[in-house]
């Protein structure tokens, strides 16, 4: 059986953060009713579709949003369905996107009998005046104590994502964060740097230039702050911005990093089967009303190219840190070995980004600090043959 994973989007925010561009919408009661109605029918929907009889469902992720801010019972009964209409493995990775502000001791325990195993926390910082500038309703104290409540209800698998670079923030501030979380001992820590994106608070205070970021070099001293610290306090960084502790790799993302398949369901969500990619509908109501049309509410496909699918998956592989395997990009593609110019891995090899050993190729240290640029240049340098642009 074709292993498979699911993602469900819970659009719903109580407010919204000010760096945060994903599809979120402050929450509108009554069309969140119609909204777990709408992704329940999605849910058998696709699974009739699909001939889920020949999928195995690895993992299910509940991201966001807030999911947390829905009923337990709406939640366990969007999980039932999704047991309804696909084979669910009995140890899938089951997760559920929460923040500190709407984590209800009773209801993480009717989730975790529900069925639900991980939980991954929005902490962001844990320092107060960086949650408000951040927009984050939250305060630290509510954060260790949401974390309480989630261990309490007997989740063993919990990661806590939190972030840097943030406008005011120094290093001081960041190790306290880090060590914080650590403190708490989650079995995952997702560390991001905080990027400006059009459309939100932060990108119209930064066109005006009203918005105080660190020094490029302070951010990439954050980044490797995380990277000394972590690592020497038990958590392994198997990705770019994830670490963990030994058996506990987030299985959901590790399909996205590793271009396995994945349905998305709800408002907004991408899927990728048949190496065809999709987008569903982005607005709540719009998503509601394909569903109850026609049981499906994808307004858009697209058949990457070869070049694409290759470009992908150099991006994606090197985000790992046990890197990509070269010889096997190439035998998947019909490339060449290596399929990227052999001159500009000696280079970047040189300058100490990259690294080669057991067939795999690896971003260092240094490159992570610079991965994007360093990612783009091996995607351009790659050794195509004629006409795998067809």
């Amino acid at each position: 059986m074709r292993p498979l994973a699911l993602y469900l989007h819970i659009p719903y925010c109580l407010s919204r953060c000010h760096y945060c561009d994903f599809n979120t919408y402050v929450l509108d009661g009554p069309q969140s009713r119609e909204y777990v109605r709408a992704l329940a029918a999605e849910i058998r929907h696709q699974g009739a579709a699909l001939d889920a009889e020949q999928r195995r469902v690895e993992t299910i992720f509940f991201g966001g949003g807030t999911p947390s801010l829905l009923p337990a019972e709406d939640l366990c009964a969007l999980l039932e369905a999704c047991r309804g209409a696909f084979r669910v493995a009995p140890e899938a990775e089951i997760t559920l996107e929460a923040n500190p502000e709407t984590v209800m001791p009773e209801a993480f325990v009717a989730l975790r009998r529900g069925g639900f195993n991980r939980v991954s926390l929005g902490v962001q910082a844990l320092h107060a005046g960086l949650l408000q500038v951040l927009g984050r309703p939250h305060t630290p104290a509510r954060a260790t104590e949401a974390f309480g409540a989630v261990r309490a209800a007997g989740f063993a698998n919990v990661n806590l994502d939190v972030m840097f670079g943030l406008p005011g923030q120094a290093l001081r501030d960041w190790r306290r964060t880090l060590e914080g979380v650590v403190s708490l001992a989650p079995e995952h820590l997702s560390t991001y740097g905080l990027t400006i994106e059009e459309g939100t608070l932060f990108g119209r205070l930064h066109r005006r230039g009203a918005l105080r970021l660190p020094a490029e070099d302070a951010h990439l001293t954050m980044y490797r702050e995380a990277l000394r610290y972590l690592p020497a306090a038990g958590y392994r960084r198997y990705e770019i911005s994830s670490f963990a502790r030994p058996g506990f790799a987030c299985r959901h993302n590790l399909t996205y990093w590793r271009q396995g398949e994945y349905l998305g369901l709800g408002a907004g969500a991408h899927g990728y089967l048949g190496g065809v990619r999709s987008m569903n509908q982005r607005l709540p109501a719009a998503y509601i009303s394909a569903v109850t049309r026609r049981g499906s509410a994808v307004v858009e496909r697209e058949n990457p190219s070869p070049v694409a699918q290759v470009e992908e998956a150099l991006m994606l592989g090197l985000r790992l840190a046990d890197g990509l395997h070269l010889a096997a990009v190439a035998a998947r593609f019909g490339l060449p070995d290596p399929p990227i110019d052999p001159a500009v891995l000696a280079r970047l090899t040189g300058m100490g980004l990259i690294e080669a050993g057991d067939g795999l190729l690896r971003l260092t240290e240094a490159g992570l600090a610079v991965s994007d640029t360093v990612i783009t240049e091996l995607a351009a340098s790659l050794v195509l043959q004629p006409g795998i642009c067809a």
